[in-house]
């Protein structure tokens, strides 16, 4: 009645440790069938643990820090000795949920990753015991309550690939909006737009870590308040769209 793909989807949804009656909500799968598959079907193939090394490819790992570092968050499994990592990206662009998909396939090949839809979002999630040591950053309470700093070998990712690591920050708690003035012209009023960046983080840190390499790659920035980094600058505002762009 089911194929392999969705016996696998829902069979990975319960190994989250997602109760029965909330994946047969999700997926339109009785619980009787769940749990049938559960104790009759042949384990599913496991997918090879990736080695403890380091990040298999820099560039997507410099993007998937800044989406980390924006919406992402790390839990221990309950009945386990791994971790998720979830980020959350809104249903809004679909371009970024498949970015970041890309992006953890990429620094982990051989990881599953998951889509669980939520209220506005969706939450792309993988699982695997190396996540901790991938970002150290994780750690008790919310991230704007407590210090953080990126490890030596991080940083030298971020200064390999600036561009992708200011990306991912802006995919996450970043936007491009289009502002609108008026000037008086001759003794007339007219209107003006102009193309901002906006990036709004309630951690110093993390607004640190996002204008610190601004000021690498030579973008102009400003506080637009106490929590938000607005760029405007014409000249940087170009640079931002030939290496960031708008979300999608």
């Amino acid at each position: 009645m089911y194929d392999m793909s969705t016996r696998r989807r829902v069979l990975a949804l319960v190994a989250e440790g997602r109760s029965l009656n909330s994946v047969s909500r999700e997926t339109g799968v009785s619980r009787a069938a769940i749990r049938s598959w559960q104790q009759r079907l042949e384990p599913l193939p496991r997918i090879a643990s990736p080695d403890a090394g380091p990040p298999a490819d820099h560039h997507a790992y410099a993007y998937l820090l800044g989406l980390y570092l924006g919406d992402g968050c790390i839990s221990a499994h309950p009945r386990g000795t791994g971790h998720y990592l979830r980020i959350a990206c809104a249903d809004a662009w679909p371009g970024l949920i498949q970015l970041c998909r890309e992006a953890i396939t990429k620094v982990r090949p051989g990881v599953g990753v998951h889509c669980l839809q939520k209220v506005g979002y969706t939450m792309v999630t993988s699982y695997s015991r190396h996540w901790p040591r991938l970002f150290p950053q994780h750690g008790p309470g919310k991230k704007h309550e407590r210090p953080i700093a990126l490890a030596t070998w991080q940083q030298d990712i971020v200064d390999a690939h600036p561009w992708e690591f200011i990306r991912g920050l802006i995919h996450s708690d970043g936007c491009r909006a289009t502002n609108s003035t008026t000037r008086l012209v001759n003794g007339e009023r007219k209107r003006y737009e102009y193309p901002r960046y906006f990036f709004t983080n309630l951690s110093a840190d993390i607004r640190r870590l996002y204008t610190d390499t601004l000021d690498r790659v030579g973008v102009d920035w400003k506080r637009a308040n106490a929590y938000n980094v607005s760029v405007a600058r014409k000249a940087s505002v170009a640079l931002m769209d030939t290496h960031v762009g708008p979300k999608h």
